[in-house]
């Protein structure tokens, strides 16, 4: 439980809660202040909107938390032992907070229960849009964790841009579909206020398996890590190597989603 008495982890937990804040708020009404909904350029511009999202906050908020904004990131960084499980806990709860505390505001905002609540298209089953979901987040989780893998030296342009981008991809691929959730707290949070989970569960179990898969096929199959099980455990437990003294400067020797 060192973590706990670390600065820095607690500003990490509110960097994921204001992140995930903006996220939504940004994305959605982007996603909602079109008129014509329907037109094949209103899916271009949410994924754009969705996208530039990320990649604008990962940039601004990847050297405090990592920036996941995303409940299947944390989970395929924890599968992947780049992470403790308490951080990964508290992640996913700020993350819910904040798509909750943003649905609020636009409803205050605007006026308008417009939400982009995530549905399934007419005739769509839900074990077909959990096979949407999966692979649209494998996808988007496999780019997380290859991009800013610390063993590679070939990663020579923005970290940010290529996961913004990655987004994009799955909701060009996802959104006529499904929607698009690919994570689960920008699903979480429109429902809660709301009050429509319709469904609900495939915008959880389909990101959440797309990113555990992802982290276990990169790192076993595609790109096996050499540490030794023991270490693995220890950043389970313990998180990554850090000074945890209450008073000092806190200050991490490594963020999970930082490539070096």
């Amino acid at each position: 439980m060192k973590e706990l008495k670390s600065k820095a982890f607690w500003r990490a937990v509110l960097a994921e809660l204001v992140g995930m804040t903006l996220f939504i708020f940004l994305s959605i009404t982007a996603a909602v202040g079109q008129p014509k909904k329907k037109e094949p350029d209103q899916e271009v511009k949410v994924a754009l909107a969705f996208g530039l999202s990320i990649a604008t906050l990962a940039q601004s908020l990847g050297h405090i938390s990592g920036a996941h904004l995303n409940p299947a990131v944390t989970l395929g960084l924890l599968a992947s032992c780049q992470i403790s499980l308490l951080k990964a806990m508290m992640y996913i709860i700020a993350q819910m907070l904040g798509a909750t505390l943003a649905s609020g505001i636009m409803v205050g905002i605007t006026g308008s229960e417009a939400l982009g609540l995530n549905s399934l298209k007419d005739d769509f089953s839900p074990g077909k849009g959990l096979g949407i979901e999966l692979f649209a987040t494998f996808q988007l989780v496999l780019c997380v964790i290859a991009t800013t893998d610390k063993r590679r030296r070939d990663v020579t342009g923005s970290a940010p841009l290529a996961i913004g981008l990655s987004v994009c991809l799955g909701h060009l691929t996802a959104i006529s579909f499904t929607g698009c959730g690919i994570n689960p707290a920008r699903s979480f949070g429109p429902a809660v206020i709301l009050q429509d989970f319709t469904n609900h569960w495939v915008y959880w179990v389909g990101p959440m398996c797309g990113g555990v898969a992802a982290a276990l096929v990169y790192d076993f199959l595609l790109f096996p890590k050499l540490d030794d099980f023991p270490n693995r455990v220890r950043v389970l437990m313990s998180g990554q190597d850090t000074d945890y003294e209450l008073n000092g400067t806190d200050v991490p020797r490594a963020v999970e989603m930082s490539a070096k």
